[in-house]
């Protein structure tokens, strides 16, 4: 799954890059902060969820798309801890009002639990973002990190993001 990854990132980077030369906006780099409420859920297996924290870091290219990291730590759930969670996605965005943003989120993590299986695959999720001050906004999302055929992972995520 590993080699899923890198062409995954490529794409990504090719994106942001045609993006960034056809863009009449200057780049902006943010900073986020999350609460990371996740689930693991393998079939045929109780669910287990618990609470982490995420940190995310992203250059929006114009107002309608940007490139995001995610890393993430925490959280345990008797047998099962998330050690870390590592991604990086293209993110769509739509703004509907000045201060209410729609977006989506498209690309590759890696997640370790307890620091002996660590898995990657394709991730995908949704969000809203609204604006509190110019550089300052509250965000909430949904992610589906891992889709596995035997497990999925999945975290709803509230927090707060700087706009530089």
């Amino acid at each position: 799954m590993k080699t899923f990854v890198i062409p995954v990132a490529v794409s990504c980077l090719i994106a942001a890059t045609a993006a960034q030369a056809q863009s009449r906006y200057q780049q902006s780099f943010y900073l986020g902060g999350d609460a990371l409420f996740w689930e693991l859920d393998p079939d045929g297996g109780g669910n287990f969820d618990s609470t982490g924290l995420r940190l995310r870091a992203g250059v929006a290219f114009n107002d309608y798309l940007a490139l995001e990291g995610h890393l993430g730590t925490g959280g345990s759930d008797g047998p099962v801890e998330m050690d870390y969670l590592a991604g990086g996605y293209a993110k769509g965005m739509l703004p509907i009002s000045p201060d209410f943003t729609l977006y989506g989120l498209l690309g590759a993590t890696e997640v370790e639990f307890d620091s002996e299986d660590t898995e990657s695959d394709v991730s995908y999720g949704g969000g809203a973002s609204y604006a509190l001050m110019p550089n300052l906004s509250v965000d909430a999302d949904y992610m589906r990190y891992l889709d596995e055929s035997n497990y999925d992972f999945n975290a709803v995520s509230l927090g707060a993001t700087y706009h530089f």
